[in-house]
């Protein structure tokens, strides 16, 4: 049961993440096109929203990574116990 959260999780964190680079692409469209922005702005829009995406994205999938990784160590650990 709890694989599947985990499983759910990943699954969502993905969809999340493309939402966000959707939004950052239809943002700096957006800028672009404003009277009040301009193309400057829809680049600066592109690069920082690019930059906040994969700071988010490294870290959820981090957590993500951790979790296996803990669970991977504390299988290894058993298997070493149980040769003893």
């Amino acid at each position: 049961m709890r694989d599947f959260f985990i499983n759910s999780l990943e699954k969502i964190v993905t969809v999340i993440l493309l939402l966000m680079v959707v939004g950052v692409v239809l943002s700096g469209f957006g800028a672009m096109f404003n009277p009040q922005g301009g193309l400057l702005a829809g680049l600066a829009v592109w690069v920082f929203g690019g930059i906040y995406v994969l700071i988010m994205g490294g870290m959820l999938y981090l957590a993500l990574g951790i979790y296996d990784n803990t669970r991977r160590t504390a299988a290894a650990v058993e298997a070493l116990v149980a040769k003893s």
